[in-house]
């Protein structure tokens, strides 16, 4: 440990503190599970899993699982279920209706518990450094260990994994005879994995994990093997397969990440050990959680190459996965003849006349022809067989001659590992060398130097995901901002998105729309449908449907495939703007604005994912219709939103602010609880502290005049 920094150390101590947990949860988990079923027992065997399954989480939408996850949970042992795994079981699963008060408020206080419990570790999985300095690391230890003593651990033991002897072994009692045959047995299922012996490396490893006296690192090292030899045996079995789910626990795969965890468990500040389950979630196509436990290997092993390839690879991958690149009609294959006939189609644009211009190149660029033999190679051509080795060697031939569409698209083979080794770090260099040339073509001045926009946004994004890089989102505005000004439409909407959500920008709506008004005109469908939905939210309902439509024939599939919804929005707004008047429109679209400003960029202060505010408009109208139930809730929800009014209004309230704030907020416990949905955990404490200052102020006041203000502070805090 003393290699490792101070900061890291931080680190892999609050993760030791909330593996304490696990045990804890498991348990918590049978017990709800016989409380909510009848008295029927969790026996952790597999039919107990699969009729879990079947009968309750199937029927239970609340509940989203991933392909390991289900199958963790249908092969019923609940000692293989991870925190995020338990907590969605815990917090989602429907509770029966013949509950008393008491057993109803246990329920909820455990489960505001595995809230903070769950945001906690999520915002730790976030930490991309896997660096917590001791000021952090003091207030983190602080909230989690009060979280666990209020679960049952005990204190004192707690105390124990803060110092760095946690992470010692030598209290462990070692047996040397088993060892050494440990690692005689090591040995030989590290040659038969070289021989391609899969299977019986297997066979060794297990030999070698089951002995008794062997220490815990040791055993992360066997573990670690037989993991990766696992992996090794599915990729051998299953030959080109794509398949990327996982339904069966047999799966070599899933056994594989079970001895990766297994070894990470064992040894939890060795770099392999989450390496080796990193691997296994980014063969599984899990990007986010194998990004994750590549950051924990990189801060344990800075240098290792490695782990920074397959961190680069799956932030990559994961990146492109969050701009759905496989939904985006522009990067879908097509041959040369397919992009030239939907060039017509769009444009009016004769093929053959580009086909000219294609050989008109070759007298007056050199460079531009191999640049053009390398797109016919790449994609395909009515006498041309794609080749991705072809295309990159055209590509390098360009480069070399210093022309910016050959750099770009070389960086771009070399990312992707076609035609060329996949190499992250050249890619970055050739990205940098192509945004280094004019904008303008060297020879045809008024045209832009095509290759020097392109590298200027994948630079943008690479600085924006980290890959090869730093992740420094000043400076992937910087890049977005250059490529959006050399005419990139892509770029406009990501620089856009960044104003719109306030990061690595300040803030700015205005802006946001310029760009995504830009970027729409440029022609990027993902620009059109954000353009729409932020004109639906200012309810400029006809320049809203406009883009939309736009975005739809311009090929966007998810506006395509939520065509429907978003008319029946635009409708349902409509109608509620033409039958509310303008007091309430005032106050619904200032606690909109409210909700929206607090969610967060990403689900780290996520506290639930119901928001009642957005239904005001559903509630107004049942209640105009007649409906008692809806009125109730539209009459809950201007209590509550009269109540943000008040503590947005300032970062300090006044006495009377104060007491207006909580007869508002007890106001609408008293209708009904449920709308007040806080939108995250700072604003909750935010709201306890005022409570509390409320409640302590009254204390001290012993008259009539706050005999109201003391009944509002008391509901407030019971309900809180």
């Amino acid at each position: 440990m003393t290699n490792i920094p101070t900061n890291n150390r931080n680190y892999f101590k609050l993760e030791l503190l909330i593996a304490r947990s696990y045990v804890i949860l498991r348990q918590l988990f049978k017990t709800r599970y016989s409380l909510f079923n009848g008295g029927k027992i969790w026996d952790d065997s597999t039919t107990c899993g699969k009729n879990f399954w079947t009968n309750i989480i199937t029927k239970n939408k609340k509940i989203n699982l991933t392909s390991v996850q289900k199958t963790s949970v249908t092969n019923g042992n609940s000692n293989d279920w991870d925190l995020t795994t338990l907590t969605a079981l815990l917090l989602n699963s429907d509770r029966p209706k013949t509950l008393n008060k008491t057993q109803i408020q246990q329920l909820d206080n455990e489960d505001k518990i595995l809230t903070e419990l769950r945001d906690i570790r999520n915002k730790l999985a976030h930490h991309a450094s896997k660096s917590i300095d001791d000021v952090e690391f003091n207030q983190l230890w602080s909230e989690l260990t009060t979280i666990l003593v209020a679960l049952g651990d005990i204190d004192s033991e707690l105390d124990k994994i803060k110092d760095d002897s946690v992470f010692d072994t030598r209290t462990q009692s070692i047996n040397e005879e088993n060892v050494q045959e440990a690692v005689r047995l090591n040995a030989l299922g590290t040659q038969a994995h070289k021989d391609r012996q899969f299977s019986d490396a297997i066979t060794l490893f297990t030999k070698a994990t089951v002995l008794s006296g062997v220490s815990n690192h040791d055993r992360a090292v066997f573990y670690s093997n037989m993991s990766s030899s696992r992996l090794a045996l599915y990729e051998l079995k299953s030959g080109s397969s794509n398949k990327t789910e996982i339904d069966d626990p047999r799966d070599h795969r899933y056994r594989a990440l079970q001895d990766a965890k297994q070894a990470r468990n064992l040894w939890s500040t060795w770099w392999k050990g989450h390496f080796r389950v990193g691997k296994v979630y980014a063969t599984i196509n899990e990007h986010e959680k194998a990004i994750n436990s590549f950051e924990r290997a990189l801060a344990l092993g800075p240098t290792n190459n490695d782990v920074q390839k397959a961190l680069d690879n799956s932030r990559l991958i994961h990146s492109q996965q969050l701009r759905q690149e496989h939904l985006d009609p522009r990067l879908q294959p097509k041959t040369m003849d397919e992009q030239l006939s939907e060039l017509q189609q769009k444009m009016g644009v004769n093929p053959e006349h580009v086909r000219l211009g294609h050989s008109l190149i070759e007298e007056i660029d050199s460079s531009g022809t191999d640049v053009v033999k390398a797109h016919k190679y790449e994609h395909g051509d009515i006498d041309v067989k794609q080749d991705y080795e072809q295309a990159a060697k055209y590509f390098a031939k360009a480069a070399r001659q210093g022309n910016a569409e050959g750099i770009y698209n070389l960086a771009r083979l070399a990312d992707r590992g076609l035609g060329v080794k996949k190499d992250h770090n050249l890619a970055l260099k050739l990205y940098e060398q192509a945004a280094s040339l004019p904008p303008k073509h060297p020879i045809f001045k008024v045209i832009p130097n095509l290759g020097v926009a392109e590298a200027e946004h994948a630079l943008g994004l690479r600085y924006a995901e980290g890959i090869s890089v730093h992740k420094d989102l000043p400076t992937a505005a910087y890049w977005y901002q250059r490529a959006m000004e050399h005419g990139s439409g892509p770029a406009a909407n990501n620089l856009a998105l960044m104003y719109l959500h306030g990061t690595g920008v300040d803030k700015n709506l205005e802006k946001a729309e310029q760009l995504l008004e830009l970027a729409s005109k440029r022609g990027d469908p993902n620009a059109m449908l954000t353009l729409a939905g932020l004109l639906l939210h200012k309810n400029d309902f006809k320049m809203a449907k406009i883009w939309h439509d736009r975005a739809c024939e311009s090929g966007n599939i998810v506006a395509q495939m939520g065509r429907n919804k978003f008319e029946e929005m635009l409708s349902d707004k409509k109608q509620f703007i033409n039958c509310s008047s303008p007091n309430i429109l005032q106050m619904v679209d200032g606690m909109k604005n409210v909700i929206d400003s607090l969610k967060p960029k990403g689900a780290v202060y996520k506290t639930s994912n119901k928001s009642y505010i957005h239904d005001y408009n559903m509630f107004n109208e049942y209640a105009n219709r007649g409906s008692i139930t809806a009125k109730k809730m539209c009459d809950a929800l201007e209590h509550y939103m009269e109540a943000f009014n008040v503590l947005t209004h300032s970062e300090t309230l006044a006495e009377k602010e104060e007491d207006l704030f909580v007869h508002q907020l007890a106001q609408c416990y008293r209708i009904e609880h449920i709308v007040a949905q806080i939108p995250s955990i700072k604003m909750r404490q935010r709201i306890e502290e005022i409570v509390d200052h409320v409640l302590h102020r009254n204390s001290l006041e012993f008259n009539v005049n706050n005999s109201q203000s003391d009944e509002d502070a008391r509901i407030c805090y019971a309900v809180l």
